[in-house]
């Protein structure tokens, strides 16, 4: 998975606080009695700023650093300890050597490297590559599956005959402006595109990289296309990704967390939020009390699900768009104690299925990581699953194929160090949904309600295609 300049060319007075809305709150307060903080705290700390935004992960971060350029005032709300949504990077506590295990390179791009020039975090050039030792095994069955199984075609042809069919759709490229009709090669299973323009050669390739998008054959063209960009389509296929020379991707939002400074509120909770034409009053409640933000403007970055936004006042108009949004689910980790040798990984293939792509839930491998004693494990399921069901699944796969390769007993259970859910992942519609025009009610969402939207769902998971879409679509609209 994987930026720089807008200046805001309207000021507005600051929003007031009103006898109406100091009754709403005490509603507001009054009703949420699970929030201890807000029981004790019935006055909360007023704050106004010009933008707040809701999320701290790559899209709500890269915004927040940006206001800061501009001068703008801003509190930028976060649920975790820390900011960096889907980065997770694990600092072995005896040798301190660190291990990126969430968002592991960015793609050589401008906006990546403007963004880590200005947060002074040095990056190096990366190359993804096999394990000294690459074995494959069909995780469903525990069996051992010949090296030269997935050798099916040239894969620089093919990675030139995708770039190809991704050159058709230059409006991929940033956000969802799909002409109309939509061409139906977009509405395609991606199993189906793959076969009409014979992209068989790198369709295992496409897969490992796509990570998080469940069985990802039956999902639209359209969502491959857009997670699978160009940039990375050539540094697939030529190793151009970059990563903090450190190897410690967590180190850009400490960074950030740093310059930002008092604005950011994390460990907090949004407890209810209201808009009207006067501006927004975001009710939170964090470590340090209840605290009610007036803002001129909304910016929300977490995934737009219903589900995630019970504590928004949406209208008829919001709830029929994000009600239509299905999603994927995705899960990393790290494993130390593994019987697996440490320089060797074994990957997950199915020869009876197509391009050997498994069926999911499962994991997509037992990775390398070139650090003693530690292994990767990704995994990817159609639908919602507990913390505890997939690390059982890890677990129990994991005790057989160090059975099945002689590793050990399989009663042996490695330890995990390192476990994060991004859930939910990949949001996406149906077919008939895209075919409709649901892209185009989403994009008239921006700037509605004095509210404005950023994030994976309205670009893909890639980090810099975030940032880029941030930069050039959100914030001129927010910074009018």
């Amino acid at each position: 998975m994987v930026s720089v300049l807008v200046r805001f060319v309207a000021q507005e007075l600051p929003y007031r606080w009103s006898a109406e809305a100091f009754m709403f709150w005490s509603f507001c307060l009054l009703a949420t009695a699970s929030s201890d903080d807000v029981l004790r705290s019935r006055k909360p700390e007023i704050i106004e700023r010009d933008v707040c935004i809701i999320g701290g992960g790559s899209s709500g971060t890269y915004s927040a650093i940006r206001l800061q350029q501009m001068n703008k005032t801003f509190a930028l709300i976060e649920r975790e300890d820390r900011l960096g949504g889907h980065v997770n990077t694990y600092i072995d506590p005896v040798t301190k050597q660190t291990l990126d295990h969430g968002v592991v390179v960015w793609e050589n791009v401008s906006i990546v490297r403007d963004y880590f020039g200005h947060l002074d975090v040095p990056l190096s050039n990366v190359t993804l590559g096999e394990a000294p030792v690459s074995l494959y095994a069909n995780f469903a069955d525990v069996s051992k599956v010949p090296p030269d199984a997935l050798a099916s075609g040239n894969l620089t042809a093919g990675f030139a005959s995708y770039l190809a069919q991704l050159a058709k759709y230059p409006y991929l490229a940033n956000g969802f402006n799909l002409p109309d009709p939509v061409p139906e090669d977009l509405l395609l299973p991606w199993g189906d595109f793959i076969r009409k323009h014979d992209l068989g050669a790198i369709a295992f390739a496409v897969y490992s990289y796509n990570q998080g998008m469940g069985n990802v054959l039956a999902q639209p063209t359209l969502y491959v296309l857009k997670y699978f960009t160009a940039s990375t389509a050539i540094g697939a296929s030529t190793g151009g990704f970059v990563t903090t020379a450190r190897h410690n991707n967590q180190a850009l939002y400490d960074r950030a967390q740093e310059r930002l400074g008092s604005n950011v509120l994390v460990s907090t909770h949004v407890i209810k939020i209201k808009r009207d034409r006067k501006g927004v009053e975001v009710l939170t409640s964090g470590p340090n009390g209840s605290k009610l933000i007036k803002a001129r403007k909304l910016l929300i970055t977490i995934p737009p699900k219903l589900a995630n936004l019970k504590f928004l006042d949406t209208d008829p108009v919001e709830r029929a768009v994000f009600g239509q949004f299905n999603s994927s689910y995705y899960w990393n980790s790290i494993i130390k104690g593994s019987k697996v040798p440490d320089n060797t990984s074994i990957t997950n293939v199915d020869v009876a299925a197509p391009y050997g792509i498994p069926a999911l839930p499962g994991p997509y491998a037992i990775g390398y990581t070139g650090v003693p004693g530690l292994h990767t494990v990704y995994y990817s399921s159609p639908y919602p699953m507990s913390n505890e069901a997939v690390k059982s699944d890890i677990v129990a796969k994991h005790s057989k194929l160090v059975e099945l390769y002689g590793y050990g007993p399989a009663t042996w259970t490695p330890e995990f160090v390192g476990f994060q859910g991004h859930n939910p992942y990949e949001l996406t519609v149906s077919t008939d949904a895209i075919r409709s025009g649901f892209y185009g009610k989403l994009e008239s969402l921006q700037g509605r309600r004095r509210t404005w939207w950023t994030g994976a769902a309205w670009q893909a998971h890639d980090s810099s295609a975030i940032w880029n879409f941030t930069e050039t679509t959100v914030l001129p609209q927010l910074c009018q």
